[in-house]
């Protein structure tokens, strides 16, 4: 599970970021405090900062400056309230990673968390290859095997089954599959998700009414199992 601290001094946004983090599986901690949330920040094993620029005690762009020459590589997600160009320099150059101005989109927040998340974890050797039961995959050819015959899948499905495999184990969300796997600045539906598991289970499933891969998890997504 990724940890997420929120250093943001407005209860309306903040209440608003938890649930919406929670509904994402994270672990969320937060402070209200500039202060405080640099101690937290110094201390926590948080994997993504989200901080704001005007925090009582001490200012993000003071805590994200010496954050970084303290050492600390978290990636940091900034928000303010401003919307002049040298605050988003002055963010960027004190090393923020991203940079997003009020009011903003949740949805659009979670896949910058998400997308810096990925980039952080992008060193590791991308996958090009997965084999679970009967099922062989080459995702740098797209091709596709169930025992001896050949299964006929989009480049979105392969997209689809790679994110999946990537993730053994997790539980992911709907809304999480369309930030990653369509993005945010698609408009699919949560239905859409739905209709594309059913399709892949149809080909990669002995049995597609009992799959083995591919599962549902009651109120909160899928998770693929190998």
């Amino acid at each position: 599970m990724k940890r997420v601290l929120i250093v943001e001094d407005d209860k309306a946004i903040l209440r608003g970021l938890v649930d919406s983090f929670k509904a994402e599986h994270f672990a969320v901690e937060t402070s209200t405090d500039g202060v405080e949330g640099f101690s937290l920040a110094k201390k926590s094993k948080c994997d993504i900062l989200i901080l704001d620029v005007m925090l009582p005690g001490m200012n993000g762009f003071d805590i994200c400056r010496q954050l970084r020459s303290d050492g600390v590589k978290t990636p940091i997600l900034m928000l303010t309230g401003k919307g002049e160009e040298i605050d988003k320099v002055m963010g960027l150059e004190l090393g923020a990673d991203d940079y997003l101005t009020k009011p903003f989109s949740v949805k659009e927040l979670l896949a910058r968390v998400k997308a810096l998340l990925r980039r952080q974890a992008g060193i590791h050797t991308e996958m090009t290859e997965a084999t679970f039961g009967d099922v062989y995959l080459d995702f740098k050819k797209q091709e596709a095997l169930k025992g001896k015959k050949t299964l006929d899948l989009t480049a979105k499905e392969f997209q689809l089954l790679k994110y999946f495999v990537e993730r053994e184990g997790e539980v992911i969300s709907r809304n999480q599959l369309l930030d990653d796997v369509w993005g945010y600045e698609a408009m699919p539906t949560t239905r859409t998700v739905d209709n594309y598991i059913l399709s892949l289970r149809k080909k990669i499933e002995t049995h597609s009414s009992k799959p083995k891969h591919l599962l549902t998890i009651h109120t909160a997504g899928y998770k693929f199992v190998k």
